[in-house]
């Protein structure tokens, strides 16, 4: 019998991990848990580390697979997919299998992969899409068909065009960060994106609340609707991205990496600042000087930034009294401490910023400047305390 496979796409930051975290979890109370594939095209891989952190699903188990470096619609991305169900398949034999896109991920190749395969059955292409990017953007939506059309037009490949097909290859739509709207706002982003593909639903999905059997109730998808969509863009989905009218522009995803906490105040002033719309979404783990044994998880797209606690640093829980370690406990601790090059126990930053060339590499050059100085450090240490205007409570992961 073939496994039910249900697919989330969305363009970066629209809430597909929070919608996986939300599925597992119900998936865990009603003991059909899925196997699940996570795909980042950044080689950080942050999506799969918070997957991982649920503890619901592993690499161990057998039932979680990343890939990572590229996008999944790629040659090379669908080499390892191929692969990667076959591992669910032997090791976990899950009752149903997700797979979260990438955000840069065309729906097209994927499509393809399933459409004769007996191993395993399509059942939900499910795209989410960032309702309050559509209304600031694109006038509530009116304006994506038309500028996909102009694109088109003039033979070009823009942001409207991932964003209108991965719609147009869909099931099912949901909008997401609808909180931020009214409820008028929402009809009309609804009714504006409608017409796109009138065979989708569309609805709301705010923190990733979608009900588990609504998923899982999905009939088989209906290849034959996308059959004359799929051989028009067949030859166009590869073609590279034009961003911003701009030359020598493409879409790439650039990783910091160091040991330093962040200053709050020039990290605030640098989001405020240097946060252009060429940067479509940054993502990772760091740490602040004035919450120091936190483990904040950073995530951006376009204009907003979200912060939430991932959890607890092992270093500074190492030097608490408090906790009365056995010492086979201190020491398994510190064995995992002392793995991890970092010069303050194993707290370090590592983000992912990605967007156009140009903007994504000043953003990055930006936030290098907002790590402490080793003056800063010095006076860190000998318990000098900086100013922090971050929110102060932060939802925990």
């Amino acid at each position: 019998m073939s496994i039910p496979v249900t697919i989330l796409h969305g363009f970066l930051g629209s809430g597909k991990t929070t919608l996986l975290r939300s599925l597992l979890s119900q998936s865990y109370k009603s003991q059909q848990v899925p196997g699940v594939i996570v795909n980042d095209m950044s080689e950080l891989d942050v999506d799969g580390v918070l997957i991982m952190n649920t503890e619901i699903v592993s690499n161990e188990s057998g039932n979680f697979v990343t890939i990572s470096g590229h996008s999944v619609s790629s040659s090379k991305g669908l080499k390892e997919l191929k692969v990667a169900l076959k591992t669910l398949k032997n090791e976990a034999r899950p009752p149903w299998i997700i797979i979260e896109t990438s955000g840069s991920s065309h729906p097209l190749p994927l499509v393809d992969f399933f459409k004769d395969n007996k191993d395993f059955a399509l059942k939900g292409v499910i795209t989410l899409v960032d309702a309050t990017w559509l209304k600031e953007d694109y006038n509530f939506g009116k304006d994506l068909m038309p500028r996909w059309q102009d694109n088109m037009n003039a033979q070009r490949r823009g942001i409207e065009n991932i964003l209108a097909e991965q719609i147009l290859f869909s099931n099912n739509v949901f909008l997401t960060k609808t909180d931020k709207l009214t409820d008028k706002a929402v009809a009309a982003v609804a009714q504006a994106i409608h017409p796109i593909n009138p065979y989708a639903a569309i609805s709301s999905a705010q923190w990733g609340k979608v009900d588990l059997n609504y998923i899982q109730g999905f009939e088989d998808y209906n290849f034959h609707l996308v059959s004359q969509l799929t051989n028009e863009l067949r030859a166009t989905v590869n073609t590279p991205l034009t961003l911003s009218g701009k030359k020598n522009q493409k879409l790439i995803a650039k990783v910091l990496r160091d040991d330093r906490p962040f200053h709050p105040m020039r990290l605030w002033e640098t989001c405020h600042n240097h946060m252009t719309h060429g940067v479509f979404r940054s993502k990772g783990f760091f740490w602040l000087p004035t919450r120091d044994d936190v483990s904040l998880l950073w995530s951006q797209s376009n204009g907003s930034v979200g912060l939430e606690i991932v959890g607890f640093w092992r270093a500074p829980i190492l030097n608490d009294d408090t906790q009365n370690f056995t010492q086979e406990h201190y020491d398994i601790l510190k064995n995992k401490v002392d793995k991890i090059e970092s010069r303050f126990g194993d707290r370090r930053c590592r983000l992912t910023v990605i967007g156009q060339k140009e903007e994504a590499a000043d953003f990055i050059k930006a936030l290098k400047n907002c790590f402490l100085t080793d003056e800063e450090l010095n006076f860190w240490r000998n318990g000098g305390t900086f100013e922090d205007p971050w929110p102060q409570k932060v939802a925990q992961v």
